[in-house]
């Protein structure tokens, strides 16, 4: 007959361990309550000891995991809210994941969680907290209010919609920018490839012609020439300057000025600002709804946010609520809180449907960030081939207006 170690908490208060022999873990946790105990974790021991010894576990570990995306940790919540709503222990399920799971990053974490429940006789909650590096502060507090409450199958839906819905606006703006990007690139490679090989092969014509170059041309013969022989500047300047960008994103005193001029931007503002309040929104809306304390909320909430001037104003309005004033009064003080989301707060508050209206407010959002991106692309196209078609014309012009003027 299977053994099964149990942890279990006798008279609400007092943890207690112990192993019970039983059939199957219906029957151990049944045992354990007829003892008068309340269990809360039956792990069969031999699966423990099963997986314990897997080879392709032993041989990942989660300290060399480089990154855990955001679709491994979809798929890691995918798979654990759907065998724990069907009754499956935390541990059988992270011992599937370990064994099963295609990625090796998702393998290595199962097997490292898994490694700490059982030696520690942590909760989910507290074993993720120690590997907080990984799934971050907003996933570990919602899981805990999950437990807390006792409906964390729930509350792992909910985690994963909210999961889904960060990728789907990772993706709609990376899809938006991705079109400028592109012709930005083509556009360098266009000024290159004429600056290098183009106006070099007229430098003989322009010198037989006897005239003066005109200054445009003059630039672009002096750059192509100097690019040709210095060819390592450019890269070397391109590198240096890829490194400068990640240091000032990489610190917060360097990026707040730089995140303060991206909301001055037309349509680019518009585009951060609600990007950025989806995912605050969906968590706020998540979180109060797990049942947690609304100034934790906020602070779970704003974590989300990477525009660090408006991190900064929800940072402010958390300071505000918890000296008592109310949540919409508070966002209501800045200019960057569209006034769509301030009013539908307050009519939550008011009248005591607060989760109800968050989810509203969150699906405006949602649908004005559609728009929103919907009109970037349409503006953003067009600007950008009159862009490309503009450094094409001035470099035709540099070329052939020294010929036009010879032969005029």
């Amino acid at each position: 007959m299977p053994t099964f170690s149990y942890i279990a908490l006798k008279n609400n208060k007092d943890i207690v361990k112990g192993k019970v022999d039983a059939l199957n873990v219906r029957a151990a946790r049944d045992a354990v309550k007829k003892m008068g105990l309340l269990p809360t974790k039956i792990t069969d021991d031999s699966i423990s000891d099963k997986s314990t010894h897997n080879p392709a576990a032993q041989n990942i570990s989660v300290h060399k995991i480089g990154s855990f995306s955001l679709k491994d940790k979809i798929e890691f919540t995918q798979t654990l809210q759907i065998l724990t709503s069907t009754g499956i222990p935390i541990i059988e399920t992270l011992v599937f994941l370990e064994n099963n799971a295609e990625s090796k990053s998702i393998r290595a974490v199962a097997h490292e969680l898994r490694r700490n429940i059982i030696a520690g006789g942590l909760t989910l909650a507290e074993t993720l907290e120690k590997h907080r590096r990984i799934f971050g502060r907003v996933y570990v507090g919602l899981v805990k209010a999950g437990e807390d409450s006792g409906e964390l199958d729930k509350t792992l839906t909910r985690m994963l919609e909210l999961l889904k819905k960060q990728e789907d606006i990772k993706s709609k703006v990376i899809g938006a920018l991705i079109y400028p990007v592109f012709v930005i690139l083509l556009a360098c490679a266009v000024v290159t490839v004429m600056l290098v090989f183009v106006f070099p092969a007229f430098k003989d014509m322009f010198d037989t012609l006897g005239r003066e170059l005109p200054i445009t041309t003059q630039i672009c013969m002096s750059l192509g020439l100097f690019i040709r022989k210095f060819w390592f500047v450019p890269i070397v300047a391109l590198i240096f300057l890829a490194i400068a960008v990640k240091q000032i994103l990489s610190n917060d005193v360097t990026k707040r000025p730089v995140d303060n001029v991206l909301l001055q931007v037309p349509l680019l503002s518009d585009l951060l600002k609600f990007a950025n309040y989806s995912n605050f929104l969906a968590v706020l809306q998540v979180a109060y709804e797990a049942g947690i304390p609304i100034v934790d909320c906020l602070y779970l909430a704003n974590m989300t946010l990477d525009n660090l001037v408006l991190k900064d104003t929800i940072f402010a309005a958390t300071t505000k609520v918890q000296q008592g004033t109310h949540l919409s009064v508070a966002l209501r003080a800045s200019n960057y809180i569209p006034s769509m989301m301030t009013f539908m707060i307050a009519t939550g508050e008011q009248s005591g449907r607060l989760g109800e209206l968050l989810h509203h407010c969150t699906t405006f959002i949602d649908q004005k960030l559609d728009a929103i991106i919907d009109k970037f692309t349409k503006l953003v196209e067009p600007a950008m081939l009159i862009f490309i078609g503009g450094i094409v014309l001035f470099l035709a012009l540099s070329l052939y207006m020294p010929l036009f003027a010879a032969y005029g």
